[in-house]
């Protein structure tokens, strides 16, 4: 097991992950003829290679590597570069047997003593030139928890409220959601029709068919059920939408598979156009491989969803914990959490995942328990609003997903923004008006002085496509933010119209007051604010104006920055104030006039002039009254 990383749900402790006992024995046939076809099509397509991803090396075992190093390169160096000093810098029993181009890797396959990130062949490997990274090519396992069935019919669809969004879509099949996973059952009768042209592709034994090599190996077709089962089609069950799967095998029989494997099944999918990647599986700890991966599809325009993790502790397994992902907890029927569901402050959303009833190979069904499940019920549910409008890019997606969340009551490390609502996603998914919402800074400005005006606060259901000032006397201006100065005062309205991506319109309105001198209450100043150019503030009964860059700074001190520009403190009566005289020893509070101006002495002085630049004395103000 030396350089594995792997988390293996509720029974941590065990060598093999637990599975639900299946309704077909493993040797149990499925619509052979279609997968040996396919199998040979397959086998014709991946010595081609895929999308950056080289053809696996003769000999290199499906499933978990655990005798392997991924190497990451520089951005700036060549993989095949990297490849040759690799295996020019190791032992000979040390050979590159896999490398991606796109994400920028290698698979390095060592002795198995040397299979750790620690180890002194992963040390040469890192000090050599080009390289970024070297990191185990761990294993990691779907995040499935065995359950018997406890109830007769499904409950996950209701529970998010599918059947209100049913009424307005369906889902689309111009969405695609790609199931990273053990491989599905394509032949499923409920499942068949969601897919296209494109079955998928099968990473572990690379033979083109992403199927499962036997019904036992059951999670992906589960997971693909929950998702896109179709819906009202008078067989087995409704899935959360009738959007296009893509099956991408990375998982093997025993339900392990390799990081390089599922690294290089992320990158595939996305560069497929999907707009889901939909991941119930995780183990191990932070990887540079996968993170690379996750933040491609990201950026490519997929969004990834991803099971939070089975163990039950406080803590989001990877890869739900990379912020790329949509963390995704799991639901009891009763909406508690699953006693199996990890949880903690990277959690983003929850969903069904406890006896959810969903396809399995061979055209049957089962329940199974796991976030696993909660998973694709999460991207289902994506799907879905997607499909409602499909004009979202993959952060808006997330950012629909999670906003209309509903709370459940379980407080945020339990259920992030909320339990998943499809209704909600899709009501709010396109068509309706946004919402206008702005700031002005200051409201109370003085003639010239500029006005900065905000309507980042406007939010749409859909995208804003435009926002349009109009200051009242006469200005206009575009985009999010702005700015303008007032030529005179008076009282004006500062409109901003947004348009959304429909041509809906909203308006808000925010009344600006100008006047000669800025008018208004001013701040007192504080010691902990910065003040730049322009900035006013009240001490010690007057007003300052700050002439440039500022924090901590008193307004009376010498110091340039601060210029007196209003004196409303009737102490300035200068009515029985002495003048300074040169030979009297004055101290702390002391007042004396000079020049007609009031000084209040900070400490002991003697001679020291007032109007000097020494610290001694603090200017009061001019005299109002006589002495």
């Amino acid at each position: 097991m030396s350089g594995a990383l792997v988390v293996y749900g509720l029974n941590n402790h065990r060598k093999q992950p637990q599975f639900a006992i299946t309704s077909m024995s493993e040797d149990e046939p499925y619509d052979r003829d279609r997968r040996s076809f396919l199998r040979t099509l397959g086998a014709l397509g991946a010595a081609a290679g895929i999308g950056g991803v080289a053809g696996a090396t003769p000999g290199r075992q499906p499933g978990p590597k655990e005798d392997e190093l991924l190497v990451g390169v520089e951005p700036t160096a060549s993989v095949s570069a990297a490849a040759s000093t690799v295996e020019s810098a190791t032992p000979s029993d040390t050979s590159v047997v896999h490398r991606n181009e796109t994400l920028g890797y290698l698979a390095v396959r060592v002795p198995g003593s040397e299979a750790s990130s620690e180890s002194s062949t992963a040390s040469g490997i890192r000090a050599q030139s080009g390289v970024a990274y070297v990191e185990e090519n761990a294993t990691y396992h779907a995040f499935l928890t065995p359950d018997d069935p406890q109830y007769g019919q499904q409950y996950a669809p209701q529970q998010v409220n599918a059947p209100s969004a049913w009424d307005t879509t369906l889902g689309s099949e111009g969405v695609t959601i790609a199931v990273v996973d053990q491989g599905t059952d394509y032949t499923h009768p409920d499942l068949s029709a969601r897919f296209g042209s494109e079955d998928g592709c099968d990473f572990v034994d690379d033979d083109g068919d992403p199927a499962p090599n036997a019904a036992s190996e059951n999670h992906g077709t589960h997971v693909s059920g929950i998702a896109a089962a179709t819906t009202d089609n008078g067989t087995g069950v409704a899935g959360m939408s009738d959007c296009t799967l893509l099956s991408v095998r990375v998982l093997g029989g025993g339900g392990g598979g390799s990081l390089s494997d599922i690294a290089d099944g992320i990158q595939w999918a996305a560069d497929q156009g999907a707009d889901i990647i939909n991941m119930s599986l995780g183990g191990g700890g932070y990887s540079q491989t996968l993170k690379d991966a996750v933040s491609y599809a990201l950026s490519n325009g997929t969004l990834p969803i991803c099971a939070a993790g089975n163990s039950g502790q406080r803590g989001v397994a990877y890869p739900a914990k990379y912020s790329e992902c949509v963390a995704v907890g799991a639901l009891d029927q009763n909406e508690n959490l699953a006693s199996f569901s990890q949880y903690g402050p990277d959690l983003d959303v929850v969903a069904p995942g406890v006896d959810v009833l969903s396809t399995v190979p061979g055209g049957s069904y089962e329940r199974l328990s796991g976030t696993s499940m909660a998973c694709p019920a999460t991207s289902g549910v994506a799907a879905l609003g997607l499909s409602a409008n499909p004009g979202l890019s993959a952060e808006e997606l997330r950012s629909q997903l999670q906003d209309t969340a509903v709370d459940v009551g379980l407080g945020e490390e339990k259920q992030g923004d909320g339990r998943v609502d499809a209704a909600n996603i899709v009501g709010d998914g396109g068509g309706g008006d946004p919402t206008a919402s702005l700031t002005v800074s200051p409201t109370d400005p003085a003639v010239d002085e500029t006005v900065s005006v905000d309507a980042s606060g406007s939010s749409d259901d859909g995208t804003i496509a435009s926002y349009e000032w109009a200051f009242g006397d006469g200005a206009t201006a575009t985009g999010v933010t702005a700015s303008h100065a007032y030529g005179a005062a008076g009282e004006y309205t500062v409109e901003l119209t947004v348009t959304d991506d429909d041509g809906n319109t909203a308006t808000a309105t925010e009344t600006v007051t100008v006047s000669d001198d800025g008018g208004g209450e001013y701040p007192a100043w504080d010691p902990e604010t910065v003040y730049t150019q322009g900035d006013r503030v009240t001490y010690d009964g007057k007003v300052w104006e700050a002439q440039w860059w500022t924090q901590g700074t008193e307004p009376s001190s010498e110091a340039n920055v601060w210029e007196m520009v209003e004196d409303d403190d009737p102490s300035t009566d200068c009515s029985g104030i002495p003048s300074w005289d040169g030979t009297t020893v004055y101290t702390d509070g002391d007042e004396v006039v000079f020049e007609g101006t009031l000084w209040r002495a900070k400490w002991w002085t003697r001679g020291t002039e007032p109007a000097t630049s020494a610290p001694v004395w603090e200017m009061l103000g001019d005299c109002q009254g006589s002495q």
